[in-house]
């Protein structure tokens, strides 16, 4: 009996020892990792440098998301993926990123072609497109070409291709353009199968981001607000290619039996259909492709391809010009700040990528305090979330106004919701005519769980002081909280509308009627008076700094800095990873060798990631209030 304690103590020595010996050998591994990347860019830096080569192609090859702020991503993670050569599986590329490179590469005379290799393109949403075709269009004004190639265009990728001189196909190729839509998954007979209660406060005939829990179909008003924006948005599209590729919008096949007719036509080749009807220029292989590109810009050193670069490896060769460390030296001390509000809108403070109450407001509240910076541009890309984070931001742009410095809203792909409560209070709101925005209502929900609970036996019970005590979602909601609810909700909606007509200088009549949780591209938004000017980032960039007088000035972008290790680390690793995609093969294949990014080859991982979409943002909810301004409508499909 004695030796017990001592055998336990033994075992837990021993075990402790394995941890202490595993937890040295790690860190020794990503010790040595750093070190032998040090010294690689050390040695490296004299010999292999990224250089934009002469008489080259840049290859636009973009990967994932098209975002206006990528998610927080750990430095030494993202560089032992990029040199293990593990693929992201949420890949992102910022929008500033790309619009950046293709002015550059129009200034630059080494650039002869610009080459769209957009397989990897998965959304970006039609605002973020509208600003990326606008600034491919201002590269073909210079004379220089640009050569859209694939293996398969989805309805995104195609949008951008649209712009090219030349579009090439491969022969086996895929093309199809389905148009806009919007499909949610409903659980209301589920959840009754289930035995779980469901408890829904709102306001707004349109606020339909609860049906999905309280119906098994979408209401006769979804449908019919949807069904508005979205035409509104199609039409959009179809006007914008139309116009590229010369022809009339009844060349899109909106109707099957047109569709199967014209692909019958075309000897039921999806291909041949493309060409046909003019949606591309020619048909190529990649070994086709190739040396139609080798003609144009010749070959590489290796003389396995042609003379390219990918934009990745452009942007790092170029970032550090001696041209433009000149250039920003006899920059103003004025500044137009630029502060991202991007993803969904929740309390407290949250990593970029996703809006925090209290993180985006102290970005707004560093902005106030810069005496730098005299005027603000607040660049909103968000659905909404809670109302009351969304309400501590508002607080901080009104900070602003009174502080002397105007502040311009500028909408992205979604400025709907809270997204809307945030834009409100600006001088100046600008949409781009696809945006998403209005949404101008007020939900709060919960599941109780008493019954589902009751059929396994297990039930609640107590006593206490109050009638609210013990509230519980094992519990029944009584008639009395429920009512409590929904006056907080009410209260909740008539502070939005009273904001708006406020702001807005409208009544609150006006607002109600347009308001009601309804959806509205920026183009109707603007014929509403709900925004001010269509326009883009930069757009709203010029029109603070009119507000504030500006005659000379530069923009600051104002984000959450980042810790000192991670600095460290980024510098340390950024370096690393630009000579691991230098000596790496990756940019030479995806130049020609296309990698399969088609949405409907993985029906099962599709069907899972939108279940997660469903209900992870539930979980994610964490309003004080349960009180939420957002628009789960607002992503067409």
């Amino acid at each position: 009996m004695n030796n017990n304690p001592g055998i336990i103590k033994r075992i837990f020595s021993s075990i402790w020892r394995v941890l202490t010996f595993t937890r040295s050998v790690v860190l020794n591994l990503v010790f040595f990792i750093l070190l032998f990347s040090f010294i690689g860019v050390i040695l490296s830096s004299g010999e292999e440098q990224v250089t934009v080569p002469e008489k080259t192609a840049l290859v636009l090859n973009l990967v994932g998301d098209v975002v206006e702020q990528k998610r927080e991503v750990d430095p030494m993670e993202a560089f032992l993926s990029e040199a293990m050569e593990q693929q992201d599986d949420k890949p992102e590329v910022l929008l500033t990123d790309i619009i950046d490179v293709i002015s550059k590469a129009k200034k630059d005379d080494r650039v002869e072609i610009l080459v769209l290799q957009l397989q990897g393109l998965n959304r970006a949403g039609l605002t973020k497109l509208q600003d990326i075709a606008a600034a491919l269009e201002d590269f073909k004004s210079s004379g220089k070409q640009i050569i859209a190639l694939g293996d398969q265009f989805s309805q995104d990728q195609y949008y951008l291709a649209s712009t090219a001189n030349d579009i090439w196909l491969n022969p086996q190729g895929f093309m199809l353009l389905d148009g806009y839509g919007r499909y949610n998954m409903y659980f209301k007979s589920a959840l009754e199968k289930l035995a779980i209660n469901q408890h829904i406060f709102r306001v707004g005939t349109f606020k339909s981001a609860v049906e999905p829990f309280i119906r098994d179909d979408m209401s006769d008003a979804a449908k019919k607000a949807n069904k508005l924006w979205l035409a509104d948005l199609w039409m959009q599209y179809k006007e914008d290619v139309a116009a590229r590729r010369g022809f009339g919008v009844d060349n899109f096949d909106e109707n099957i039996d047109n569709l199967v007719a014209k692909f019958s036509a075309a000897d039921s080749s999806f291909a041949q259909y493309a060409l046909k009807n003019n949606w591309v220029d020619q048909l190529k292989s990649r070994q086709e492709m190739r040396s139609e590109l080798i003609e144009l810009v010749g070959e590489n050193k290796k003389g396995d391809s042609y003379n390219h670069i990918g934009y990745k490896n452009y942007i790092a060769a170029t970032s550090s010009s001696i041209e433009e460390s000149a250039e920003l030296a006899e920059k103003s001390h004025d500044k137009v700040a630029i502060i991202v509000a991007k993803g969904t809108i929740l309390d407290g403070t949250q990593k970029p990528g996703t809006i925090g109450g209290d993180s985006t407001a102290k970005l707004l509240r560093k902005a106030r305090n810069n005496d730098d910076v005299k005027a603000v541009v607040l660049r909103v890309d968000s659905p909404g979330g809670s109302a009351y984070a969304s309400e501590i931001i508002r607080q901080e742009v009104e900070l602003l106004k009174k502080a002397g410095k105007p502040v311009v809203a500028s909408m992205g792909t979604y400025a709907a919701s809270g997204g809307y409560w945030i834009s409100a209070p600006a001088d100046k709101i600008y949409a781009a005519p696809s945006t998403i925005t209005g949404s101008i209502g007020i939900f709060g929900m919960m599941m109780t769980f008493e019954d589902t609970l009751s059929k396994m036996g297990i039930y609640t019970d107590g006593v206490g002081t109050t009638d609210i005590a013990g509230f519980s979602p094992t519990q029944a909601l009584t008639p009395g909280m429920a009512n409590l609810f929904q006056l907080s909700i009410n209260r909740g909606y008539q502070e939005f509308i009273q904001l708006v007509a406020t702001n807005r200088d409208m009544t609150l009549e006006e607002v109600d009627a347009i308001a009601q949780g309804r959806v509205w591209s920026g183009k109707k938004a603007k014929e509403l008076g709900l925004v001010d000017e269509l326009g883009n980032l930069t757009d709203a960039v010029v029109a603070a700094a009119t507000l504030a007088k500006l005659e000379q000035y530069d923009t600051l972008l104002i984000e959450k800095e980042q810790s000192s290790r991670n600095k460290i680390m980024q510098q340390l690793l950024g370096q690393s990873s630009t000579l691991v995609s230098l000596f790496s093969a990756n940019e030479e294949k995806i130049a020609i060798d296309l990698a399969t990014n088609s949405v409907n080859s993985k029906p099962l991982s599709q069907f899972i990631t939108m279940m997660k979409n469903e209900f992870g943002l539930m979980n994610q909810f964490n309003d004080p209030q349960g009180r939420y301004t957002l628009c789960v409508a607002c992503g067409a499909n």
